[in-house]
């Protein structure tokens, strides 16, 4: 019986295959590999890489993830991305937790030469109940409690003509709704996890002993192992 696979499953592939790496997918490539199950598809994205702007940014990403590769901080790769893409006004959407780090992230832009707009997630003092939460539903029942507002915080980035935005800590949910509103570029700094020190990997590192909670019922399928600490492989 043939295996029918219907979607692209890259996270499956073997370590010991990855021919995306060497250029070799067509030959190589399992049968869920997407090179194989939507060739239009990928067609399609390569020929978008002709437009100017796409092309412009891609390129310019490459750029600095190649001369930054394991020495530049996250911080540093994005205000280098920002110079060589031209841009002059760039804007920070940060959890209200975050605005010490949106204040420190400011400077450093500022002194780098840029206009920087920042917009913490309770703007607009929208209380939870106007969009239906009861008061047992808050975090803290029986006190005025915001909402996270972060279409506002897009739509302000947008205002003031931000080019690029970074996002820090934004709870998960509200920061997809940035990003669905957000007319400039966007890329991520912080991802939040008030659990794990807003690390969110390790609870994968961890999956199998520590955070084994994180599965289930239908898994774990099988042992999965990471790549050692250490290991050097272009992503």
């Amino acid at each position: 019986m043939t295996t029918r696979y219907e979607d692209p499953a890259c996270a499956y592939c073997p370590p010991s295959v990855r021919a995306c790496r060497q250029g070799e997918s067509a030959n190589k490539g399992p049968g869920f590999c997407p090179t194989k199950l939507d060739p239009q598809v990928q067609a399609d994205a390569r020929a978008q890489y002709g437009e100017a702007d796409t092309r412009k940014l891609s390129r310019e990403a490459a750029i600095v993830e190649s001369e930054g590769y394991c020495r530049w901080t996250r911080v540093e790769e994005i205000v280098q991305f920002a110079k060589r893409m031209g841009f002059r006004k760039l804007g920070i959407a940060s959890c209200i937790s975050f605005v010490d780090h949106a204040h420190v992230l400011s400077g450093i832009l500022e002194s780098h030469g840029f206009e920087v707009v920042s917009v913490a997630c309770k703007t607009g003092n929208i209380a939870k109940e106007e969009i239906g939460l009861a008061d047992a539903q808050k975090i803290r029942p029986g006190q005025f409690e915001p909402l996270c507002n972060p279409v506002a915080q897009a739509q302000l980035l947008n205002a003031h003509g931000c080019e690029l935005n970074v996002v820090m800590g934004l709870c998960v949910g509200h920061d997809s709704l940035f990003f669905r509103h957000a007319q400039g570029l966007t890329t991520v700094l912080v991802a939040k996890d008030r659990v794990l020190g807003h690390n969110p990997v390790a609870a994968l590192n961890l999956a199998d002993t520590y955070y084994s909670k994180l599965w289930g019922p239908l898994g774990p399928r099988a042992p999965r192992k990471l790549p050692a600490a250490g290991r050097h492989e272009e992503s």
